[in-house]
């Protein structure tokens, strides 16, 4: 499973002191960019060379608690689903230990679909043998 760190913010906070929901949806899609980035997936260039690109079409998100100014959260993505133009992807917000031995805490999780489409059309296509390749690898972080 990947994981990213991110570190909470005055902007990604509301008038209450706590992460805004919608601020995690911004998370996630910086996690999924960096596990691809890891994977050697650069999706400008993606864009550029194979003239198509990820888009989100479908998300599912649970909050189970808030995440405040200064916390430090590692955000994880894992492939479910792979289809010929789409991805399902799991992912979780959770905070960071604060100490050695105490374990991480579950913030917030969902599932999001990500889909592959045409930058002219934008109607969607199957997505790269490469890019399918990589994902497959032993030892990337999918699993």
């Amino acid at each position: 499973m990947f994981q990213w760190p991110v570190r909470v913010y005055w902007e990604d906070t509301d008038a209450g002191g706590i992460v805004f929901y919608a601020n995690y949806l911004k998370f996630f899609e910086r996690a999924r960019t960096e596990w691809l980035r890891g994977l050697g997936i650069q999706q400008q260039r993606l864009r550029e060379e194979a003239g198509g690109m990820f888009v989100v079409t479908d998300t599912q998100v649970r909050y189970l608690r808030p995440a405040r100014l200064d916390d430090l959260l590692l955000v994880t993505a894992r492939v479910l689903e792979v289809g010929k133009a789409s991805l399902t992807i799991r992912q979780s917000a959770l905070l960071k230990a604060q100490q050695v031995g105490e374990t991480d805490v579950l913030l917030c999780e969902g599932s999001i679909r990500i889909g592959w489409v045409n930058t002219a059309t934008m109607r969607p296509q199957r997505i790269p043998t490469a890019v399918l390749d990589v994902m497959a690898l032993p030892g990337s972080p999918n699993t």
